[in-house]
């Protein structure tokens, strides 16, 4: 039965369930240019013309990296061996050396005993885990015994030599600050082995090389291919379905390395990696009972590559195996595609391949394979790194601040006010209350608290990423600033405060693959929004703009002071960039800058908060200073979210040329003051 709402001051109903409202409309939104990819790849099969397709793929993925320091133009590679080890059929050769400056690549070199060199080669990406684990071992040996040198290498991170600094998920966001995907770690890598392995007397490279690797090797399979033409065989493994099946609809959280900025509106899903590779010879593996990458899924994708293959007048070029497994890189699976690279890459299908039983192969200890590498640098460091390098760089005019703040937004122009729905006014003492669904844009609605009072002197405009009532509730600071309750007080003010998407009463509700350890509701919105070219907190501007649209339509616009608490603080800065005419914008306990988000190995903010291309153009400190209106902030915070110092804040000051930042600071009595002006 459904229940008559008997009061006149309840919450707007919405029309939408605001607890999904954030999540189904980034999941449609990516869905629609998966289908527009979708639809491109079938132009292209109809049309017969899959070479424009194709390069653009490529294109699109090589703008994903940018310029990096390997491959064939890349300086020297200095290697420096760290010990080797004999076995059965085969020497472990631990050997370091650069791929970034600093940076470097723990490879473990599996080197054939029972062959004459030169031998030829196969590159082995690790995923998200260590060489030294059965997925890796395994196959290398497998190689090498059959007469293929086979490198392994740790990925950043997870269960390797190289996880100081490298975390997959808190430091792989980072690099979207400033303008760089992650991947490029992992990727870099692979494709400096092939350096590694063309400086080496005893390795044949007539023929390319082969690269092969299951779950995020896999994946570095696929990228590295349409990357590096060195590579003339492909085989990824348990690690491929439509993004639509998994990523996209299941929210799998993934890692910020597959979601790089503007993968999704470039239109590069899975199968896309694969058919632009066409006819490079690729073979495609697959456990039938993986339980992250379904057989299904994986089966989908296949037939859509095979057909692009066709197309490329290469059909025998690809093949499709499906193991009896789960989620890893089995014996059966190293059988399979040594007879392949004996096809692909040698030209001798004839060519024997290790007829020894799966009991022959077993585990090397792992501190046989050990190269110690040097840790100081690392992603974290190199991300911080570049930072600092942008912003002595980039164009610090007022007006390419403000344009660059503007273009974060998303939004070309300060926008119409958009469709609202009003309650009933509830008179509360000194003020009326009045509940307010904003409508900026069609599946998002916003809830708003409009709270307003004769003669004020001034309205308040409130964000909080804790949501709208945190700083209402129990007379509240915006209360107490506002003069609630004062009846004979001159400085009462009017507030709207709204919850922006995701935040307040739409948060977004936990969805399954959130129960794992590296999900996130933070982590799922920023990736998927970042592969849109749309980061979360670029749309929560764009909320923002709308409800000051909305506000300056039932308050003298000149009156409004836009504030911001948490990373409210920091939309409120934005939405101060498009209008000239604010009273004032005042934030307390907010983000500092995004570079403090790059200078602290242990960052306390969500992963949203990181935005996408910013530093490339400017800072926060810089935007306040910058604002054609009064700014105050109060008490912010670091990246660690601890409270600046007054030292800190003097210091930050004296830095941008205005009086802006506040320490230790009341800011009831800051906006009361404000309120009065």
């Amino acid at each position: 039965m459904m229940m008559t709402t008997l009061t006149t001051q309840h919450p707007i109903t919405p029309s939408i369930d605001l607890r999904d409202m954030l999540r189904q409309h980034l999941i449609q939104r990516s869905a629609d240019c998966m289908e527009e990819a979708a639809q491109r790849r079938q132009n292209a099969l109809s049309s017969g013309d899959i070479n424009t397709y194709q390069a653009a793929v490529r294109t699109a993925v090589r703008g994903f990296y940018g310029d990096m320091p390997v491959g064939p133009n890349a300086p020297p590679v200095q290697a420096h061996t760290v010990s080797t080890f004999d076995k059965d059929g085969y020497r472990l050769e631990n050997v370091l050396f650069d791929s970034f400056p600093g940076w470097q690549v723990n490879a473990t070199v599996y080197v054939p005993l029972n062959f004459e060199p030169p031998y030829p080669a196969v590159v082995i990406p690790v995923g998200h885990a260590g060489k030294q684990y059965e997925s890796y071992q395994l196959p290398a040996q497998f190689f090498a015994r059959s007469g293929y040198m086979a490198v392994l290498f740790d990925p950043p991170g997870q269960a390797s030599e190289k996880q100081l600094g490298n975390d997959h998920f808190r430091d792989g966001v980072r690099c979207y600050l400033v303008g760089e995907t992650s991947s490029r770690y992992f990727v870099g890598d692979a494709l400096r082995c092939i350096d590694y392995l063309a400086s080496r007397p005893d390795v044949d490279m007539s023929h390319g090389v082969a690269m092969t690797g299951v779950s995020g090797g896999g994946t570095t399979t696929t990228f590295s291919a349409l990357l590096d033409d060195r590579i003339t065989v492909s085989g990824p493994s348990c690690c491929l379905s439509p993004r639509v099946a998994l990523d996209i609809v299941q929210c799998y959280a993934g890692c910020p390395e597959t979601n790089m900025w503007r993968r999704y509106a470039e239109g590069i899903d899975e199968i896309d990696l694969l058919c632009a590779a066409a006819p490079i010879p690729t073979l495609l593996m697959a456990g039938r009972t993986d339980e992250v990458f379904h057989i299904e899924d994986t089966t989908q994708l296949a037939e859509q590559v095979a057909a692009f293959y066709a197309a490329a007048d290469a059909p025998d070029h690809f093949h499709f195996f499906v193991d009896e497994s789960g989620h890893a890189y089995t014996l059966a699976q190293a059988r399979q595609f040594t007879a392949f690279m004996n096809h692909w890459l040698l030209g001798t299908p004839q060519r024997s391949i290790c007829d020894l039983p799966d009991s022959a192969f077993t585990l090397d200890p792992y501190e046989e394979m050990r190269c110690y590498p040097d840790e100081a640098v690392n992603m974290f460091s190199l991300t911080r790194q570049r930072g600092h390098e942008l912003a002595q760089t980039r164009d610090s005019s007022p007006e390419a601040i403000l344009a660059a703040a503007r273009r974060s937004s998303g939004a070309t122009n300060f926008p119409p006010a958009p469709e609202a729905a009003t309650g009933e006014p509830f008179q509360v003492w000194t003020h009326d209350w009045e509940q307010v669904l904003l409508k900026p844009e069609p599946g998002i609605e916003l809830p708003a608290t409009f709270l307003a009072t004769e003669n004020a002197a001034a309205t308040i405009l409130h964000f909080d990423d804790a949501g709208r009532h945190r700083l209402l509730e129990r007379q509240g600071p915006l209360l107490t600033a506002a003069n609630f309750l004062q009846r004979d007080s001159d400085g009462r003010a009017n507030i709207l405060s709204v919850d922006l998407r995701g935040w307040g009463d739409s948060a977004p509700s936990l969805y399954p693959y959130e129960l794992a350890g590296w999900g996130g509701i933070d982590r799922v919105t920023a990736y998927m929004s970042a592969a849109l070219g749309d980061a979360v907190l670029s749309q929560r501007i764009r909320d923002g703009l709308s409800a000051l649209a909305y506000l300056r339509t039932r308050v003298d616009p000149q009156s409004i002071i836009v504030t911001g608490s948490g990373l409210g603080g920091v939309v409120a800065l934005h939405v101060a960039a498009f209008v000239d005419d604010l009273q004032a914008v005042m934030t307390w306990d907010g983000l500092v800058s995004f570079q403090a988000l790059l200078d602290t190995p242990a960052y306390h903010w969500p992963a949203d908060a990181f935005l996408p291309l910013a530093l490339l153009n400017y800072d926060l400190p810089a935007l306040a200073a910058t604002l054609p209106c009064p700014v105050f902030i109060a008490n912010p915070l670091d990246g660690e979210a601890n409270p600046l110092t007054t030292a800190d804040t003097d210091e930050l000051n004296q830095r941008i040329g205005r009086e802006v930042y506040r320490a230790e600071a009341n800011y009831v009595e800051l906006l009361r003051e404000l309120i009065r002006a």
